[in-house]
């Protein structure tokens, strides 16, 4: 993850209503399209820097120009109950 020069960084609440109007997108939404689409606005540059954090905890992927969910808990809490090796 670049670090930049920022003003502030992100609060958890905002991090949060990020990764909710991703979850809730009907379609795939462009950068742009969520980023306008946000119930409380945000600076674009903290916007990047949630969307850096939720692409490198694998959250999300970003292709083609369009971000997608691909967080899943319940596949998760599946396989660490189960005895496979999560390296």
């Amino acid at each position: 993850m670049q670090r930049l020069h920022l003003l502030h960084y992100p609060r958890l609440d905002t991090v949060l209503m990020v990764e909710e109007a991703i979850k809730k997108a009907k379609e795939y939404p462009s950068k742009r399209q969520l980023w306008l689409s946000l119930p409380k606005k945000i600076m674009y540059q903290t916007f990047n820097l949630i969307l850096e954090y939720l692409e490198e905890s694998g959250k999300i992927v970003i292709k083609g120009g369009k971000i997608i969910w691909i967080w899943n808990p319940d596949l998760v809490e599946k396989y660490l109950k189960s005895k496979l090796v999560i390296k």
